[in-house]
C-alpha cells in the first residue's frame, strides 16, 4: 500500500535539490522542473498529453503547464529562447508545484 504524503515528501525533497541548479542557471534546469511537474500532475489525474481527456481537467492548470512545456522543449532543442520566457516557465512550474502540493489532494 502507497502510503499518503510519501509522494509530497519525495517531491518536495526532489524540488529543494532543484532550487541551488535553479539559482545558477534557469535555462539549465527546466527540464528538470518540467519532468517533476509533470509528474505530479500526472498522479493527481491531469492528463496533460491527451487533448480530449485533458478537457475535463482545471484548463487553466493544463494551459500552463503546456506554455512552460513549450519553452522547456525550445530550449531542450537548442532554439534561442528569450531569457523572459525561461522566467516565465519557471514561474509556471513554480504555481504548478505548489497548487499539487498545498490544493491538490491525492485520488
Amino acid at each position: 500500500m502507497h502510503e499518503p504524503g510519501l509522494d509530497r515528501h519525495e517531491w518536495e525533497s526532489e524540488w529543494e535539490s532543484l532550487q541551488e541548479e535553479l539559482a545558477d542557471d534557469p535555462a539549465a534546469t527546466l527540464v528538470s522542473l518540467d519532468r517533476l511537474v509533470a509528474e505530479m500532475l500526472e498522479s493527481r489525474g491531469y492528463a496533460l498529453t491527451d487533448e480530449v481527456a485533458s478537457e475535463g481537467d482545471d484548463p487553466e492548470v493544463v494551459a500552463e503547464f503546456r506554455a512552460a512545456h513549450e519553452v522547456t522543449q525550445a530550449n531542450e532543442a537548442g532554439r534561442d529562447v528569450d531569457p523572459g520566457d525561461v522566467a516565465m516557465a519557471v514561474n509556471a512550474y513554480q504555481a504548478l508545484y505548489e497548487h499539487v502540493i498545498n490544493d491538490r489532494t491525492a485520488p
